[in-house]
């Protein structure tokens, strides 16, 4: 799931983000399948989920209508996919495999962008404005879907995390937390979120350099 201010921008980069954000959630969680995968767990793969074909991973509702209907309203750009289906049980490491394959989304994000951070860090004096200006998106669209991912509330990949650092008889309490993912998501969206946009623009520069 990201959300994505995009305030006072022209159509051009409109488009430009919202043809990143696509790629970003599917390349996110594809890499949710493919940790499975390597954990042995083959779900991911039989649901045809091993893929960047964005066609495989968008949702109806969370991939087109929710993003426009922000867009509009000039609100948060929020989105999200499909989750990429995985069966716990079935990976080799039982005591950080779900950690494991939850981590895999973020630090995939994270990689993309530190990726893209480097052409603009060490290639800006050969690159055009346009090109500076979809590196930008990328960078910025990457590091909101790693930092917002990694915050510890259901159903954010972070609340997979924390919940395998817990003792065994204590992951009930997470587990009953998650019947209420929307209303958390709800007000970390709206109330929440605002106070970690500093975070995302800490490790822009540190990235970048700036």
């Amino acid at each position: 799931m990201c959300p994505l201010i995009m305030q006072d921008i022209d159509t051009l980069q409109a488009i430009f983000s919202i043809a990143v954000l696509i790629f970003s959630v599917s390349a996110h969680e594809a890499s949710h399948g493919y940790m499975a995968q390597s954990l042995g767990d083959p779900t991911a793969r039989l649901a045809g989920r091993l893929t960047l074909n964005p066609l495989k991973h968008l949702d109806l509702m969370g991939s087109i209508i929710v993003p426009f209907l922000m867009f509009i309203s000039h609100g948060p750009m929020l989105g999200w996919a499909k989750p990429v289906p995985y069966n716990p049980y079935n990976l080799r490491d039982q005591k950080w495999g779900d950690a494991k394959v939850a981590l895999a989304g973020p630090l995939t994000n994270l990689g993309i962008a530190f990726i893209a951070a480097m052409f603009l860090r060490f290639g800006f004096t050969h690159l055009t404005m346009p090109m500076i200006s979809l590196l930008n998106i990328i960078i910025t669209v990457n590091l909101v879907l790693a930092i917002f991912n990694l915050v510890p509330i259901p159903p954010l990949d972070g609340s997979k995390v924390l919940i395998s650092l817990l003792p065994q008889r204590q992951r009930y309490l997470a587990h009953y937390l998650e019947r209420y993912a929307l209303v958390f998501m709800l007000i970390f969206v709206f109330f929440l979120w605002q106070f970690f946009l500093p975070l995302v623009d800490l490790v822009y520069r540190l990235f970048v350099g700036a």
